[in-house]
């Protein structure tokens, strides 16, 4: 069988990745799973100067599934670089970074401090941040925004770019368009969704950023149809995310349109999820006779 999907001219050797903030830089895990088994390990984002993300608490669980309001808690490239970066150099997968920033040249700034990089693969980035330059505004809600920031990456990026789109929007396919006009090699979807939990015996937020990005099985139907609208609007490949927490979630995503998935939250419920995702399509495949993965991709379209 044949389980390996191409991104953008990077292959993997099996479609499941992390979700950007749920895996560190891989290296957390590393003693309680084999990352040899990933297609890819996707870190948690990076900006040019260490964030020290919202105050506490912000994590929060919901009925079938969690809030989170870390606010992109990260040591900064120089340390990334330094510290992270060496130490993947042993694992035999693909590393793709995600990037953050709060204006353009935040972004571009990390994006060509990574140029040079051999061992980071690609590239994606976070345009769920808010564009202090456009007074707050999230870059990733406005399909002009979407559009610039991601042919302005393109202009500095060595790696492929992979675009991740927010789904707080009123149209996923009119912004996936946007990133693909941009140049983008690649997108994933869906971030988070914004909601919010009230403690009514205090009568006061429970997180102290009031709102926070819902993630989990709860989010995962609206997921695959966000990655389905997607699939049928765009030419390039598509990383499905959203609440999946079994190899029958991530093979939804992967029928609607997905080349690849990345699990999330279920890294914190088993560490071991994303090997147990992989294991599973690999059964799947031979219980269906089916030779390679990638005549799974978007098979219900045809249907």
């Amino acid at each position: 069988m044949n389980t390996s999907v191409n991104i953008a001219g990077v292959v993997l050797k099996n479609p499941v990745t992390t979700a950007s903030g749920t895996f560190g830089s891989g290296l957390e895990y590393r003693e309680m799973m084999d990352l040899n088994s990933l297609g890819a390990v996707v870190t948690k984002g990076v900006a040019p100067v260490p964030w020290a993300g919202n105050p506490a608490p912000r994590i929060a669980e919901t009925p079938s599934g969690m809030l989170n309001a870390i606010g992109l808690q990260n040591p900064g490239i120089d340390v990334f670089i330094s510290r992270d970066l060496p130490e993947l150099e042993k694992y035999d997968t693909r590393v793709i970074v995600n990037v953050c920033g709060h204006a353009e040249e935040e972004y571009i700034e990390v994006v060509e401090r990574l140029a040079d990089q051999k061992r980071v693969d690609l590239l994606e980035i976070n345009i769920s941040c808010p564009n202090v330059k456009a007074g707050g505004i999230t870059f990733g809600t406005d399909p002009r925004f979407v559009e610039k920031i991601t042919a302005d990456i393109k202009k500095h990026a060595r790696q492929p770019v992979i675009m991740k789109l927010s789904p707080n929007v009123t149209n996923i396919s009119e912004i996936a368009m946007a990133a693909e006009a941009g140049g983008a090699d690649a997108i994933s979807l869906i971030n988070t969704l914004t909601g919010m939990k009230i403690d009514v015996e205090r009568q006061t937020f429970v997180l102290a950023n009031r709102t926070g990005g819902l993630s989990g099985p709860a989010i995962h139907p609206v997921a695959v149809r966000m990655v389905y609208e997607a699939a049928g609007h765009v030419g390039i490949p598509i990383i499905g995310m959203g609440g999946i927490m079994t190899a029958q979630d991530a093979l939804e995503m992967i029928l609607a349109g997905a080349s690849a998935v990345s699990v999330g939250t279920a890294n914190f419920t088993d560490p071991r999820a994303c090997e147990k995702i992989a294991a599973g399509i690999e059964d799947y495949m031979k219980r269906h006779g089916v030779e390679d993965i990638n005549d799974l991709i978007g098979a219900v379209r045809e249907r």
